[in-house]
Formats: C-alpha cells, sequence, structure tokens
C-alpha cells in the first residue's frame, strides 16, 4: 500500500512540488524500496529524453534575427507607424529573452534535482565511494576536463560519500555526494563557459529542494539537497573555502 501512495505522488515529487517533509520521506523510501527507486529512475530518464528532443527543434538565434529584420527601406510617410511597430517589437523581444532566460535556469535547475533523484535512486550511486577528499578528488584526474578542491571536513557534520561523473546537456561535470545527519546532498561542478553565469547571478531557486549555485575560478557549482537552506549555505561555504587553499 505504502508503494502504491508514493507511485501516485511521483510525478509531484519529480515537479518538486511535494512539501518538505513529504520530499524527505520520499526520499527515504526511494532509498530502502527497489521497485520505487526504478521507476523514479525510468520518470527520470524519460523526462531527460523529452527535453533533448525539444531542444533539438528550437529555433536559433540567427533564425530570430532574419525572421525580426526589415526587408527592405519603407517610405518616410510610415516611419511613425514603423517606430510604434519596432517599440512593440523591441518590448515583445525584450520580455520574450527575460523569460526564456528564466525558462533555461529553470530547466537546469530541474535538470540538476533529476540527476540528484538519479543518484539517489540507483544501487549505485557513486563510482568511486570514499569519504577521504585524497582518494575522491584524484579520481577524476582524465575523466573530467578540469579540476577542483575538496573541503577538509573535520570537525563538521557532513561527511563525504564519493563521486560520480554527471552529464548536464551532454556536458561532462563531477557529482559529489555529501551525507549530513540522514539527509543526501549533491555538489555538482561543471565548465562556467558551458553553464553562462548570466543565466543565474548568484540565484536561488527551488524545485523541491534547498538549493544554492555560484561561479569561481571558471566553474560553476550546483548544490541540490532536502535539508534546509542554512546546510546548503555551510556546505558551500567549505567548497569556497576550499578553492582557495
Amino acid at each position: 500500500m505504502a508503494c502504491e501512495q508514493w507511485s501516485a505522488k511521483l510525478d509531484t515529487y519529480l515537479d518538486g512540488e511535494l512539501s518538505a517533509d513529504e520530499t524527505r520521506s520520499f526520499d527515504a523510501h526511494v532509498r530502502s524500496c527497489a521497485g520505487c527507486a526504478a521507476d523514479a529512475l525510468a520518470c527520470v530518464q524519460l523526462r531527460n529524453l523529452v527535453r533533448t528532443a525539444g531542444r533539438s527543434f528550437t529555433p536559433s538565434p540567427d533564425f530570430r534575427m532574419r525572421v525580426l529584420s526589415p526587408k527592405r527601406k519603407r517610405k518616410p510617410l510610415f516611419a511613425w507607424a514603423l517606430a510604434s511597430v519596432a517599440g512593440v517589437i523591441l518590448i515583445a523581444v525584450s520580455l520574450s529573452f527575460v523569460g526564456q532566460q528564466r525558462a533555461r535556469r529553470a530547466q537546469i535547475f530541474g535538470e540538476l534535482a533529476d540527476l540528484h533523484i538519479a543518484a539517489l535512486a540507483s544501487t549505485n550511486p557513486v563510482d568511486v565511494v570514499s569519504s577521504d577528499r585524497h582518494t575522491v578528488k584524484p579520481w577524476f584526474e582524465g575523466r573530467i576536463p578540469f579540476s577542483f578542491n575538496l573541503p577538509e571536513l573535520q570537525n563538521t557534520d557532513f561527511s563525504l560519500v564519493g563521486g560520480r561523473i554527471s552529464y548536464l546537456e551532454q556536458i561532462p561535470g563531477a557529482q559529489l555526494i555529501y551525507r549530513l545527519r540522514k539527509h543526501q546532498i549533491s555538489v555538482f561542478i561543471f565548465p562556467d563557459r558551458d553553464v553562462p553565469t548570466s543565466l543565474f547571478g548568484g540565484a536561488r531557486e527551488r524545485t523541491g529542494f534547498s538549493q544554492e549555485t555560484w561561479s569561481e575560478h571558471g566553474l560553476r557549482y550546483f548544490i541540490v539537497g532536502d535539508t534546509g537552506a542554512d546546510d546548503i549555505t555551510r556546505l558551500s561555504n567549505l567548497l569556497k573555502r576550499a578553492q582557495k587553499q
């Protein structure tokens, strides 16, 4: 019966629309139930396939410019009308651009939440299992096109579980899994050039999880977890200090 109840809420969970308590309960159930974990993983994979297919038909910026560019010079008699139309088009394009930026940002946060859920649902959430940062960091060398530092976690309540390679829109990056009490937290790291800074500006978004992002030394960091925002901030501060070492 418990599995049937959770199965009915699976789409709501993946959309980040469950309450914080229900999200934590669902996470705990997924980690202990192979059937529900498989269902969650299948849904995440299907959503990723749909996103990939949808991006294949996105109009290019060049196409938009050709559609909006004037084809020939108009008569002066209609200059005032053209100015009005141009103003309307400019406003529409600006609003469309802002809307696209917001949608793109929400899409990226949503994909990261899906990657986090997929890791929790997997029987092997990490490829390198170790709490030793000196073991986990070298494992990524040669597997991703960048390097990074990991924080020293002594005297903190965070523990490193391990790491794996994750792909954000076919861009390879690092996914680190941390444990905080009964919570699992994912830290994603990608080259900043492949995830434009203008999309984020340090903003947080909520998709049923606490999330934070920032850019440092050419890398874009994302943290996703079902713990409180204060815990996410404490982990982000540890990571930021590690990059300065």
